[in-house]
């Protein structure tokens, strides 16, 4: 209870305040805008270099790791190769290509 009359009677004071300074309280805002724009345009610099420098950084990271096939694809592989195994099954001894044959070493 003691807070809400305490608030009351500060907004009732701020509002006579700033009718009785209005001229004071411009003065006071036109310094202080052109200080706010200054550090939230800095502020908003430094996160936007920030961002990216870390999305740089995880496409280098991204552009690092061995390539591997999502799920769909990984089937759609494994079915080229059963496909191209089974084509080379089915040639010729004479369509083959020659395979070389290794000597063991001695």
């Amino acid at each position: 209870m003691v807070a809400l009359i305490g608030g009351l009677a500060a907004l009732v004071l701020g509002v006579i305040g700033l009718i009785g300074w209005w001229d004071e309280f411009l003065w006071l805002l036109k310094g202080i805008i052109p200080l706010v724009l200054l550090l939230g345009g800095a502020l908003a610099t430094y996160l936007g270099a920030e961002e990216m420098k870390d999305k740089r950084r995880a496409e280098l990271e991204q552009a690092q790791e061995p390539f591997q096939p999502q799920g769909e694809d990984v089937e759609k592989y494994k079915q080229e190769v059963a496909e191209l195994k089974a084509k080379l099954a089915s040639m010729e001894p004479e369509d083959k290509p020659e395979e070389k044959k290794e000597e063991p070493a001695q």
